[in-house]
């Protein structure tokens, strides 16, 4: 399907609510004041893992302004089992991990509310905290869950990719801290390893990250005056999955919880009701409405970063570059909490090539840290990093290029994943192919201390049944009303899509993102869906009115629905262009005709029945400075297969920053956490990022390989890009330099001491 068939799509344009964005208009749930509002100060623990003594509120009481002092016990969640982040409302005998909420201060003021909760004392015992992933499942080490790891609520986990992620699942967990463990495995890895001649094997890290968005975590919560349940004004990106949870940890039927979504600041897969129950517990206490906006210190230490990943990864292949075996055991760094994704891991780790025997033992471990959550791909940029540095590896020791051994060996659609179950239709290979043929490849040239390295990076895809609504108005207005959050840009293509089937000008389109009360179900702006599950919806509803505005042209003209086009905001009988209604004139008489077919209103509804899995392949060229072993991508080429760009621009804008935020994980983002569970690097002073000096130019290559069960082809696109950049940049060093980095990030140091080494 080409740009050509489509007046909009297919054709870049720009964001929609830019303009309020930049001139400051734009609402964030900071901004909001609600008459009566108080100001809450979440009291974190200090400690890894510590028993609560006491609380000593007098203090703290005493502050002017400070309404109340609450601790777990005070609040309606009192008798919920703490079995996630979500539903560690506030700390109960103990604390888990260093930021778990222990008591909250409310005042009239944000600075009384912190003064109060500096004076807050709380007596603690501290005991023994398990750190590291690999410490944690020594036999020697103390037992995080001796009672077994809670279990209740919602597995939010579920909610990233569309994929079974079960393997053989152990009855009882073989390793200490495991709290969940699966196999999976096909044909006889020993026998294919027998049969390689080359065999690369490697243990690989990486380390926990935060999602790093601009705005932190905020809600404020309004209690119904008549006791009848409470409104959460949020920054998030899952209002129903919001609702729900909320819902349940305050003991509330769903609709007695009315989530507003607001302009949401970056979320990146963080953003899922992590304060909204303890906020929704206090304004139910209090009964008035509580603010409570996180520090970037507290957004640190008490939300749901990125798996910490060891990878152990044996791999083999033959002379002629045929791959023979794959064996790994994957280490999932959970902390206290379980988000599942060793399953993914292994999907995608063993899934990326054809491979007949391959063994993946994948373990969920936890430790005194805070609960991971999901990143942009949860999993898939920890696997590919793995994987591809092993096959980059096992072709450099066949003397084989690198970009044609991953061409060998990619798997195409109907070959097996890690979890056994075969591809949906995929375009791995023609990434692969657009890469090879593209210059920066052909014509590689390399300087002192430079080189290339190429990574390919997939993600599975999620999709959710969805709905939509279209109304025009009579001035011509046309109002798509959807129940997801924009956090990428799609309200963007929505209106694209709109505009093309109605026939006219995407400026006449509005995108209504409404509560939980009033907006149609929509997905979760997470899992790279909302394009994939509601585009298709919006396209319904727009067709649905779209019928309705031909009828009615129809009757008006006197001339059958087939005889009836509209173009450019008019319907017109075919070939008699001098008469024509506009769409706004014809929504008047349908409000106005008795007996016809009433207001111009159309539905959609979607329920995608497979998944459409997205691909990258990405080059990028480095530079090093050999006195210092600090890496400078110099080049960077991101080829992705996206289905149909709906709105191109939008796509480039998620390539790029997905490239970008490969690039954090490559070289530059970590969470680091001593011995005693203390996060070091707790705010952006010692959380390094990448700068914009440290970003190359991102060249984006665009493959429209349609979906089978997409709108008009499209696939998920957010997702994908941040996959391949740090497995690609590794490789670059390696190419550069001639060692092998297995850890992320990549330290200047690290580098160094590698060359150093390979010169002796």
């Amino acid at each position: 399907m080409t740009n050509n068939k489509f007046k909009y799509l297919g054709k870049r344009r720009r964001l929609v609510e830019g303009m309020e964005k930049v001139i400051g208009y734009a609402q964030y749930t900071a901004d909001l004041k609600l008459p009566g509002m108080l100001h809450a100060r979440p009291v974190l623990s200090p400690y890894a893992h510590a028993r609560i003594l006491s609380i000593d509120k007098s203090e703290a009481e005493a502050v002017s302004g400070v309404v109340a002092v609450l601790t777990a016990y005070d609040l309606p969640t009192r008798d919920k089992v703490i079995a996630s982040r979500n539903s560690a409302v506030l700390a109960k005998e103990k604390v888990l991990f260093r930021g778990q909420p222990v008591a909250v201060v409310v005042a009239e003021t944000e600075m009384a509310a912190q003064d109060a909760a500096d004076l807050l004392f709380i007596d603690y015992e501290p005991l023994p905290a398990v750190v590291d992933v690999l410490d944690a499942i020594k036999p020697d080490a103390p037992i995080v869950w001796p009672d077994g790891l809670p279990q209740a609520g919602t597995d939010l986990s579920s909610a990233h990719a569309s994929v079974d992620k079960e393997g053989e699942a152990s009855d009882e967990p073989t390793l200490r801290n495991a709290s969940a463990e699966n196999h999976y495995h096909r044909g006889d890895v020993v026998t294919g390893l027998a049969a390689a001649d080359v065999i690369v094997e490697r243990t690989y890290r990486t380390q926990m990250v935060h999602q790093a968005y601009m705005e932190p975590h905020a809600c404020v919560a309004e209690p119904h005056p008549l006791g009848q349940g409470l409104t959460l004004y949020t920054s998030t990106q899952g209002s129903f999955l919001v609702r729900d949870e909320v819902a349940e940890l305050l003991s509330l039927s769903p609709t007695q919880v009315r989530v507003v979504p607001m302009t949401l600041g970056g979320g990146f897969g963080a953003k899922y009701g992590i304060i909204e129950p303890l906020t929704g517990a206090i304004a139910l206490t209090l009964k008035r409405p509580i603010r409570l906006v996180l520090t970037r210190s507290e957004d640190f230490l008490t939300t749901t970063p990125a798996h910490a990943v060891v990878i152990e990864l044996k791999s083999g292949a033959t002379r002629d570059g045929v791959l023979t075996a794959l064996q790994a055991r994957i280490f999932m760094d959970n902390g206290i909490f379980n988000f599942p994704m060793a399953g993914l891991v292994a999907t995608l780790l063993g899934g990326y090539y054809k491979c007949a025997n391959v063994q993946i033992d994948a373990y969920e471990v936890n430790t005194n840290k805070p609960q991971a959550g999901a990143y942009r791909a949860p999993g898939s940029p920890q696997a590919t990093f793995a994987i591809e540095s092993n096959v980059d590896e096992m072709a450099r020791e066949l003397g084989i290029d690198p970009l044609a051994f991953r061409l060998k060996n990619a798997a195409e659609t109907g070959d097996p994943m890690g979890n056994g179950a075969p591809w949906p239709e995929m375009g791995l290979k023609k990434c692969l192919q657009a890469l090879e043929a593209h210059p920066a490849w052909q014509n590689r040239v390399k300087g002192p201390h430079e080189g290339y390295g190429v990574a390919i990076g997939g993600w599975p895809a999620f999709m959710t049944p969805s709905s939509a609504v279209c109304h025009v108005d009579t001035d011509g207005t046309v109002s798509i009303q959807v129940g997801t959050v924009d956090i990428s840009g799609v309200n963007s293509s929505f209106v694209l899509v709109a505009a093309e089937l109605l026939g006219i000008s995407p400026d006449q389109v509005r995108i209504v993102a409404g509560d939980t009360q009033n907006s149609p179900f929509g997905a979760h702006s997470g899992g790279s869906q909302v394009t994939y599950s509601v585009a298709g919806a919006v396209a319904g509803a727009a067709e649905a009115a779209r019928c309705k505005l031909l009828q009615i042209a129809a009757d008006e003209f006197e001339a059958c629905v087939e005889d009836v086009e509209l173009v450019d905001g008019e319907a017109r009988v075919k070939g008699v262009p001098d008469r024509t209604l506009s769409i706004g004139r014809l929504a008047k008489i349908a409000r106005s005709r008795q007996g016809g077919l009433g207001p111009v209103v159309g539905e959609g509804s979607t329920a995608v029945p497979e998944n459409a899995p997205g691909f990258v392949a990405h080059l990028v060229k480095v530079r090093i400075d050999p006195e210092t072993g600090r890496v400078q991508p110099i080049q960077y080429v991101a080829v992705q297969d996206v289905g149909f760009a709906l709105n191109p621009l939008m796509v480039e804008g998620q390539m790029q920053g997905g490239a970008a935020q490969g690039i954090g994980l490559a070289l530059h983002e970590a969470m680091v956490y001593d011995a005693d569970g203390q996060l070091i690097s707790g705010t952006f002073m010692d959380y390094d990022l990448p700068r914009f000096d440290s970003i190359p130019e991102i060249e984006t290559i665009m493959l429209h390989n349609p979906s089978p069960h997409g709108p008009f082809g499209a696939r998920g696109i957010g997702e994908p890009p941040i996959t391949a950049g740090a497995a690609a940049i590794a490789n670059a060093i390696r190419d550069a330099v001639g060692v092998r980095v297995s850890e992320l990030p990549i330290r200047a140091e690290t580098v160094w001491e590698l060359c150093q080494k390979s010169d002796d």
